[in-house]
């Protein structure tokens, strides 16, 4: 791999949230860096901070559509990931999962260069192993209000390996757990940034389900460690979980919501919605093996500092 310090790095999604996290961390360690967002669901908020910085550019654009730059890597991270924005419109959803990895693999193949692709947890589906390797192939319904979104990802892992053994280009593959931190979106209905909004606002806090279905969380700050460890790393042509193995129920995650906001909310319950998994719980024995990677950050801590921006906020 070309040296890491002088690198010029296309994130597609740069502006969302794992994006603009990535962004800083790439030029914090002295590449070149352009975001390619359509603002769909990323917020130009995210990287404003960044726009000064002479390594860094940003375009608008949709990455269903051919990009031609001449970059050094990518990395493909343009997608909704949560159920709220990817239901919303979900044959664009699978558009931007297919066609922009088809589009991002065409870019990489051409300049012969390294593409990551942010992979998901979803594409384990309602899992019938906890926790989850990567050698398990999933339990997805194909035809249910999520499959926009898993078989899209799923997909576009097909396509990344077959554009790997048949071009021969250079891929990497996160499948990426449950991630929270400062700069989610607050309308995106994801569980945490739900949660402390509801508890900061002492609203009534919402569950689906009966509390009982475990999620693990993982700081936002160790997820942007494991991708640039993963991409950095030569000859990783296999699938690599990223998140935490800790995995906590949603009434334990709300009641610690509740104490560290210290909150009047009380919990409610409400029906779960359709296809929603049980289980969240990766195995990360092959990031610690091959990247020797694993989350440092605990999970009060990454809560605290996401309500701070929250509060912030408000």
């Amino acid at each position: 791999m070309e040296d890491a310090r002088e690198m010029r790095l296309l994130i597609t999604g740069g502006a969302g949230f794992l994006g603009s996290h990535l962004c800083e961390r790439l030029l914090r360690d002295g590449h070149e860096v352009i975001s390619l967002d359509n603002y769909y669901t990323g917020s130009r908020q995210n990287i404003e901070h960044l726009v000064s910085n002479p390594k860094f550019e940003t375009l608008r654009h949709d990455i269903t559509f051919p990009t031609y730059l001449e970059v050094d890597g990518i990395f493909n991270l343009a997608c909704p990931a949560s159920p709220v924005h990817y239901q919303k419109d979900p044959v664009q959803t699978m558009k931007t999962n297919v066609s922009g990895a088809i589009n991002v693999l065409g870019l990489a193949k051409r300049l012969n260069v390294r593409v990551f692709q942010a992979s998901t947890s979803e594409i384990y589906g309602d899992p019938q192993v906890s926790p989850q390797p990567e050698s398990y192939w999933g339990n997805v319904n194909s035809i249910g209000i999520r499959a926009c979104y898993d078989e899209g990802k799923r997909a576009a892992e097909t396509l990344f390996f077959d554009y790997h053994r048949q071009y021969g280009v250079d891929i990497r593959v996160a499948r990426i757990f449950n991630t929270f931190g400062p700069r989610m979106a607050r309308n995106d209905g994801r569980v945490v940034s739900n949660f402390i909004i509801q508890a900061l606002a002492n609203e009534d806090i919402t569950i689906y389900g009966d509390g009982n279905q475990t999620r693990s969380f993982c700081y936002v700050d160790d997820l942007i460690e494991g991708f640039v460890n993963l991409f950095f790393t030569d000859e990783i042509h296999v699938p690599v979980n990223l998140g935490n193995p800790q995995p906590i129920t949603m009434h334990q995650l709300a009641q610690e919501v509740i104490n560290l906001t210290r909150s009047e909310s009380k919990i409610v319950f409400k029906d779960l919605p359709s296809d929603d998994p049980r289980d969240r719980k990766p195995d990360i024995a092959r990031a610690r093996e091959l990247l020797n990677w694993e989350p440092r950050i605990d999970r009060e801590t990454g809560l605290q500092k996401t309500i701070d921006y929250f509060s912030a906020l408000a």
